[in-house]
């Protein structure tokens, strides 16, 4: 079976120590990382299978790293940062980090949030494949093979987890989803005071799709219960 890798990333070495000696007690194989940059290329160069990334790092930032590791990699990654504004663990989950803990932090937590993100991984990964079909929707095209959105003929750029949910509602048009129903089913683990994750992600994506205040087109709130697709 193969040995289930996690990158470190974090200047503070001690922190980095602590991490790593409670994964390893696990069975993982760890990797270290000081910098943004040296992140990135450990990602790019080594099959890596969860990142457990620092924001404030020298030379290129986690939110930055969280991009460029977006652009190629579905990979799980946890965010675990001094930064406990509520802005701060928004800004990670609308890049597309899947989890955020800040510092001071229980390690044992840790653990049992990497163990769980990458039974949600591992889970997907060797599931059969469902056969998703192309949506088309008063302009809107979504693609789930290229994993690509186009608007009136222009490119979309979404976020994994902004895909899943638009794909989800869309597949379902006028089917009312509760934040409860669409965490469970695109980030696929059970429902943790995560309203506030999945509203985020909601804003975000009407914003990418050009929809002003009071005027979804696509997305439609139903107020007290959830969200549904617009035919």
């Amino acid at each position: 079976m193969k040995r289930i890798t996690i990158l470190i990333a974090d200047d503070e070495v001690e922190i980095a120590d602590l991490v790593a000696l409670h994964l390893q007690k696990e069975g993982y194989h760890i990797i270290k990382a000081f910098d943004g940059k040296a992140a990135v290329q450990a990602v790019q160069t080594q099959a890596i299978d969860l990142a457990i990334l620092d924001i404030m790092m020298p030379g290129m930032d986690g939110y930055e790293v969280t991009r460029k590791i977006r652009e190629q990699y579905h990979l799980p990654i946890i965010f675990l940062s001094a930064k406990t504004s509520d802005m701060d663990k928004i800004t990670g989950l609308v890049l597309g980090a899947d989890d955020y803990m800040t510092k001071p932090f229980n390690p044992m937590e840790l653990v049992a949030r990497v163990n769980s993100q990458l039974r949600r991984s591992l889970q997907f990964s060797q599931s059969v494949p469902i056969q998703r079909s192309i949506l088309e929707k008063g302009g809107l095209i979504i693609s789930p093979d290229q994993h690509s959105v186009t608007l009136y003929g222009k490119p979309v750029e979404l976020t994994p987890k902004e895909f899943d949910i638009l794909y989800l509602l869309a597949s379902h048009p006028k089917q009312v989803f509760s934040a409860e129903s669409i965490f469970e089913q695109v980030w696929g683990e059970a429902y943790y005071e995560s309203g506030n994750t999945v509203m985020v992600h909601i804003r975000t994506l009407r914003k990418k799709l050009g929809e002003d205040v009071g005027k979804n087109k696509f997305i439609k709130t139903i107020w007290g219960v959830g969200y549904t697709f617009n035919e």
